[in-house]
């Protein structure tokens, strides 16, 4: 949103083409839909290496899917250098555990554990095995601790390597067998029975009293039982406790799908196993112990102290569905999306542990009371409709007793911090959001990826807990994330623009940015792109103002009408009005084409779409495609009222929740939309999958009627325009089965002027340029066939 001082440090060959540049021929449907490679390898992933003086970053192979690893000195001095084969072993990798002074950092590599000395780079490698280790922090005695499956080990420089926990989802060997009478004659009446027993469990005592008394010998194991299976864990910095996640090990997870695949290698049909439906069933409830690890003991800890578990909200709409009342504790799962969903403060006396209700309207976080293994809640976040699956990151700061978190109970994504069992206190407000939040190497600071001035523009912001002052460190207008150097001074930004796939700069705390990478070829530099112009369409439902792209060329010629394309980013909960560099960069191009071929284009970010509060993503609960579609007819008034728009020759398109929207509007609003092409749709709505569906529209048992109201099958009796369909056949997120299903409804229903292009080696996200090309060839036909507009100024047809 500052282009005057973001171009102070940006590099020339960010700005513009040279003048000297020979002429570009005009864009065509098979550049813009040919491997991306042609546009330069965006930088996918960034950190820190171990100085602070360089950093590395993964760049795709032209061509290949390889991902090499690049390092790059921060201050200038040249362009980045692929790291050789036998110099791979050096790097250091993203996410790393600082501890209380910065002077050592952990970080897991290939599945390996590796401490890095922050005073003299050296590397010490603690692990080398096949199995995959996890949760590497500092512990409290200055040694290290992770995870290696259900095992927790402990190294330090003196004893090396043990393990200090064991947990088994098995059967205690020592535990009492349950009582039998059978049993308990054989012992009475057999004496042999009864000395074998004896002198087995004789051996067995002897045996865990030589290992209490032996510190050379490795803890025994603690079992939780042959009933449940282990899910999640973690260990506290002393060693003394850890916190375990199970679900019932045979609990019925539903009825999955096959999905059948028709090219193969075998030159045999094959078969793929797919997810659930949505309420076919929930997702197993979780159970929490305490585990005693000196002792060998576990506790149940249960969940009843959880503020409203008891109630239920969706009791009406199971009364009116014919359903029986919950009775007890709804089922809950100790998940977090967004991160971890326990965390233990650096001494190992707090934990706090993160709770959802599987029925999406509750998440909990609660510390726990070690002694009594009992949960203290903390904080509730409760909803009508549902809690977010982001903005739910928290932990403890270095002081160890003020719990941190992120929550949308003003309606946005703020920051706030509680110390014991007072209320939680707001230290960011304002209709805007904070994520990806970083306590900074003061303990008394945080960053994160902000939108502040707009909700377009994502910078970092730091934020001074002493006083909550806050500011944009940044000026970058499009900061994917960000992560701090190893001594807190520097900022590695990983940044985009409209044209610009991700790149790098270093950014002081003061603001100054360096610009570290430029990618990009020089065929895609060389073309004038269209900026897209942001617009606020005015909402005539209520929803104030609804955010746009908007694509025409420069000078609208007058008295002419312009024919409109809009599109329909996927995804639903999903920002595509932005500064970043899209994810939907071909249609980006594909948009320029348009405009080149005289059309204009406007896509929204409608209601439901990520980055404008939770009421804004919230306005579709039950009643999914209704006010999507008011924000997109506002948008064709718009277009008509302000940039020439003909209000006859309207088409629209999108994939997966684009082409579900795709549906609505020509179902919905037969007349309105001349030609629509939905890819990759959703059809019903039954048939996708629990955690996100579930979400928004309860299940299918409990909400029957918001599945009726939402489910695009449900209207296809109102197509009367012409309806382009385009699937991935071996698409395991939406399935291929939708557009069948549908094919042989609109079949039924004697529909005309449709076509079902179908994709045999495609998934939801398609990979191969011939179908990219293929598709979109197809798109571009229907909107030239149906929506005719007249050649452009100088352009023959």
């Amino acid at each position: 949103m500052r282009p005057a001082l973001v171009a102070l440090f940006l590099p020339l060959a960010w700005l513009a083409p040279s003048a000297h540049a020979q002429p570009v021929p005009p864009l065509t449907i098979e550049q813009v839909m040919a491997d991306p490679d042609w546009i330069g390898a965006p930088v996918e992933r960034a950190w820190w290496a171990w100085d602070g003086q360089h950093v590395q970053y993964e760049l795709k192979r032209e061509g290949s899917l390889i991902r090499d690893s690049y390092e790059q000195a921060i201050d200038g001095g040249g362009a980045g250098a692929r790291v050789e084969d036998a110099q791979r072993g050096r790097l250091d990798t993203a996410n790393p555990v600082y501890d209380a002074q910065r002077q050592r950092a952990l970080f897991v590599r290939n599945g390996d554990v590796f401490l890095r000395d922050l005073r003299s780079g050296a590397l010490t490698q603690l692990t080398r095995t096949a199995e995959v280790e996890t949760q590497p922090r500092f512990a409290t005695d200055g040694g290290v601790i992770w995870r290696s499956g259900s095992t927790w080990l402990h190294w330090s420089p003196q004893g090396g390597i043990a393990q200090i926990a064991i947990l088994r989802a098995e059967k205690d060997p020592a535990a009492d067998p349950k009582p039998d009478a059978l049993r308990e004659q054989q012992l009475r009446t057999i004496a042999t029975l009864a000395r074998d027993r004896e002198q087995r469990e004789a051996a067995r005592k002897q045996d865990e009293a030589w290992r209490k008394a032996d510190p050379t010998r490795a803890p025994a194991p603690i079992y939780l039982g042959e009933e449940v299976r282990i899910e999640d864990g973690a260990l506290s910095p002393d060693g003394r406790h850890a916190l375990v996640v199970t679900r019932r090990k045979n609990a019925d997870e539903g009825q999955g799908g096959r999905m059948p695949k028709y090219v193969t290698e075998s030159g045999y049909e094959e078969f793929q196993e797919v997810r659930t439906r949505v309420g076919r069933n929930a997702p197993p409830a979780h159970q929490l112990w305490l585990v005693d690890v000196d002792a060998g003991g576990v506790r149940e800890i249960k969940f009843d102290a959880l503020p409203g578990i008891a109630a239920d909200p969706l009791a009406a709409l199971r009364k009116a569905a014919g359903k029986d009342a919950l009775k007890g504790n709804r089922d809950v799962r100790v998940e977090n999306e967004s991160g971890a969903a326990i965390a233990w403060s650096d001494d190992g006396r707090q934990v706090a542990v993160q709770i959802h209700a599987v029925d999406n309207k509750d998440r909990w976080i609660a510390s726990v009371d070690l002694e009594r293994a009992q949960l203290q809640p903390r904080h509730r976040l409760t909803d009508p409709a549902w809690i977010n699956w982001g903005f739910n990151e928290f932990g403890w700061l270095p002081d160890n007793r003020t719990l941190w978190l992120l929550s949308e109970e003003s309606g946005w994504s703020h920051l706030y911090t509680q110390e014991g069992a007072g209320r939680p206190v707001q230290r960011t407000r304002g209709r805007w959001e904070v994520s990806s939040p970083v306590v900074g190497a003061d303990g008394r600071s945080f960053f994160f990826v902000c939108n502040r001035a707009a909700p377009v523009d994502y910078e970092v912001c730091r934020l001074d807990l002493d006083g909550d002052r806050i500011g944009e460190v940044t000026a970058l207008d499009g900061v994917e994330d960000f992560s701090l150097s190893p001594d807190g001074a520097n900022l590695l930004v990983r940044h985009s623009r409209s044209y610009l796939p991700p790149q790098l700069s270093v950014v002081g705390l003061d603001g100054r940015a360096r610009a570290l990478t430029d990618t990009r070829s020089a065929a895609f530099k060389a073309r004038e792109w269209i900026q897209p112009e942001i617009v606020q369409v005015p909402s005539k439902h209520g929803a104030g103002a609804v955010w746009g792209k908007y694509y025409g060329p420069d000078t609208r010629e007058p008295g002419r009408k312009y024919p409109i394309v809009m599109f329909v980013h996927g995804a639903g909960y999903l920002q595509n009005v932005h500064q970043r560099y899209p994810a939907y960069f071909r249609e980006q191009m594909f948009h320029n084409l348009l405009v080149q071929r005289g059309y204009i284009v406007l896509d929204l970010d409608y209601r439901a779409s990520e980055g404008y509060g939770r009421d804004w993503r919230t306005a579709i609960y039950r009643n999914m495609g209704h006010p999507e579609l008011e924000d997109y007819l506002d948008g064709l008034d718009w277009l008509v009222e302000q940039r020439q728009g003909d209000r006859e020759r309207v088409g629209i398109y999108g994939g997966s929740y684009g082409g579900f929207m795709t549906f609505m509007a020509l179902f919905r609003k037969p007349g309105v939309f001349k030609a629509g092409a939905a890819l990759r749709p959703v059809v019903d709505w039954t048939q996708y999958n629990h955690s996100y569906t579930s979400n928004i529209l309860n299940t299918p048992e409990v909400d029957p009627e918001a599945y009726r109201a939402s489910s695009p099958i449900e209207y296809a009796e109102g197509l009367q325009d012409h309806l382009l369909i385009a699937h991935g056949m071996i698409d395991d997120n939406v399935f291929y089965k939708d557009s069948v299903v549908l094919a042989q409804k609109l079949i039924e229903l004697h529909k005309d002027d449709w076509e079902l292009a179908s994709y045999p080696l495609e998934r939801h996200g398609y990979v191969r340029a011939d179908s990219w090309l293929d598709q979109y060839k197809r798109v571009l036909r229907l909107f030239e066939r149906r929506l005719n507009p007249p050649p452009a100024a100088g352009e023959a047809r």
